[in-house]
């Protein structure tokens, strides 16, 4: 197959690192099937192969059409009408069939790319009627590709699934489900930097980049490709110079990365000796190696509710248990902060409901789906408190937005203490409890929070949104989203400060807390504990190494009177830049 030129699609990068190799498009809708190489005198048996699917299909639906109307009648039979018309439609046979010699590919695949490339063009159409209608064509383009596996030929050898990934969107179950092995990347045209799936993304060390304009329609599949997560940038068929640049690039960065191990088991301290606790989010059981290997004193936010991915269901307490005996083991004799099931908003559903709910974001989620669903809430606690055993545990309630819940979930702990000491289970009773403060109403209600618990936890993600009304998954509105924003920074300022009155430490799980631009300013602001992604913990020490806490806090107190967040970002990066260049080339 003949190159193409090179093509350069622009987005936002939100995973760093950069990848080569071939991409595989995957547009919604149904399954993609296996892509391979056809020799050209292959070209005749994939378009018999292709014909063949075609007429199998005509069959089937032309037998449904007689069950339907002898049950229902003929008004019901024509329902089919128009999935026979696709496939009688001359047009589409002959564009796959000249795709299979073009492209060189096997005819399912020639077959699938040209309905999807279809697909995405009528679901970008303002008329309501087209849009529907690609409910019928996904179900005959289904139909043909599943008649082809009869037909299949026998192939010589394996194909190479090492790919990046380009595709309209993914959800957070989505990337969950992503083998590192096999995406060295991927890229969507939909999403932020502080979406769930961005999240993921990073914490699963891949590249990734968001915010692609047309991508899914202006790529082919097994083109050669090089993503870049430091600039946002897609490079599709590069040229020799442009793949020498990168290489050269990558190999730079992976000389940094190598370098940034020998201060992992160094103190996290700014030069005048501020301590700040540095730990590490985890979301999957396989990260809990890389936690120790990052120099994480920890871990500072253990995600749960990705329990769901395996089994579409709550697992029971025992099972819970013995994963999180295994989470507790993995960091021991340091602490491990589990937060407790965080369902709705971007993330998973908590369970299905009869209706969608309007606005998951101000929906059921969080602490007021445990409270709510109080068996799977004690379910869980009780399987932390068994695994408290085993190591320092710490519990954190997502969602706390007033004294209410945080009062509310600690009376449900001790009822699940007093079930598990009247059942002879042990348990350890130096556990801390801790709020995630993440909206407005709590940071303003941290004084009197802060009493109930030993620590506050601010994930920034949604106190942002929370605090300046933006959806941060919404590409409408998501350059509102403002990190620095005058009000988060004093929202953030009257946390620490309520956690201060109550002599308890005070922690940033959220993605700002691995931001390089704003980091001066949480130090200077005071934070005790930040917790980021295991890839991005090497260099958020080597950073707050760099720094000096005085000058820091100098900069925070000039930021907290700014009235703009590109001015609290203009000083900030200032200040990093002159400790840290070498981390924001």
């Amino acid at each position: 197959m003949g190159e193409g030129r090179e093509q350069i699609f622009d987005g936002e990068a939100v995973s760093q690192g950069i990848a080569f190799g071939p991409v595989h498009v995957l547009a919604r809708g149904f399954a993609a099937p296996e892509v391979y190489a056809v020799a050209p005198h292959q070209v005749p048996t994939e378009r018999e192969r292709f014909r063949r699917a075609l007429e199998r299909t005509k069959e089937q639906l032309a037998s449904l059409r007689t069950q339907i109307e002898s049950i229902s009648g003929e008004a019901e039979g024509r329902i089919f009408e128009s999935h026979l018309m696709i496939l009688q439609d001359q047009t589409l046979v002959d564009r796959v069939n000249d795709a299979i010699s073009s492209r060189q590919q096997n005819a399912e695949f020639c077959f699938y790319a040209i309905m999807q490339t279809f697909l995405e063009a009528m679901r970008r159409i303002s008329d309501p009627y087209l849009r529907e209608r690609t409910s019928d064509i996904e179900d005959v383009s289904q139909r043909v590709l599943q008649n082809f596996s009869a037909s299949s030929p026998e192939e010589d050898e394996s194909p190479d699934h090492r790919h990046i990934l380009v595709t309209y969107d993914l959800n957070p179950s989505d990337t969950a489900g992503l083998d590192p092995q096999r995406t060295l990347g991927f890229a969507t045209e939909r999403g932020s930097s502080v979406s769930h799936t961005a999240i993921l993304a990073r914490s699963m060390g891949i590249p990734a980049v968001v915010g692609l304009k047309n991508a899914v329609l202006g790529i082919r599949t097994l083109s050669n490709c090089i993503i870049d997560g430091y600039e946002g940038k897609l490079i599709v068929n590069p040229t020799p110079e442009t793949a020498a640049r990168y290489r050269a690039l990558a190999e730079e960065r992976e000389i940094f990365k190598t370098s940034l191990k020998e201060i992992r088991d160094s103190d996290t301290a700014t030069l005048d000796d501020r301590r700040i606790t540095l730990s590490a989010n985890v979301e999957f059981e396989h990260e809990l190696n890389q936690v120790a290997e990052s120099g994480a004193n920890g871990i500072g936010l253990f995600r749960t509710e990705f329990f769901m991915l395996e089994t579409g269901e709550f697992p029971d307490e025992p099972r819970q248990a013995r994963l999180y005996r295994q989470v507790v083991e993995s960091v021991a004799p340091k602490q491990a902060i589990i937060r407790t099931l965080d369902v709705g908003g971007d993330k998973l559903p908590g369970e299905p409901l009869a209706e969608p709910e309007p606005n998951p974001f101000l929906g059921w989620r969080g602490i007021r789906y445990s409270l709510d669903r109080r068996d799977v809430f004690k379910d869980q606690l009780r399987a932390i408190l068994r695994a408290s055993v085993h190591g320092k545990v710490g519990i954190m309630f997502p969602l706390i937005s007033g004294l209410r819940e945080i009062r509310e979930a600690v009376d449900v702990l001790d009822q699940c203490r007093e079930d598990l000491a009247d059942k002879g289970i042990p348990f350890s009773d130096d556990i801390e409890v801790g709020a995630m403060i993440e909206v407005p109403s709590a940071a303003l209600m941290a004084k009197e929070i802060a009493a109930h618990v030993d620590f506050l936890s601010i994930g920034t993600n949604d106190l942002i949104q929370y605090t300046v009304a933006v959806d941060r998954v919404n590409p409408r509105v998501s350059q509102l989203y403002k990190p620095a924003h005058p009000s988060v920074m004093r929202l953030i300022k009257m946390t620490i400060d309520g956690g201060r009155e109550n002599g308890i430490w005070i922690g940033i799980c959220g993605e700002m807390a691995a931001d390089l631009i704003l980091l001066p300013v949480l130090v200077g602001l005071g934070i005790d504990e930040l917790s980021v992604g295991t890839p991005r913990l090497p260099s958020v020490k080597h950073a707050i190494r760099a720094l000096n806490y005085e000058e820091c806090k100098a900069l925070a107190d000039e930021a907290l009177t700014l009235p703009e967040s590109r001015l609290i970002m203009q000083a900030s990066r200032e200040v990093a830049m002159k400790a840290y260049p070498e981390l924001l080339k």
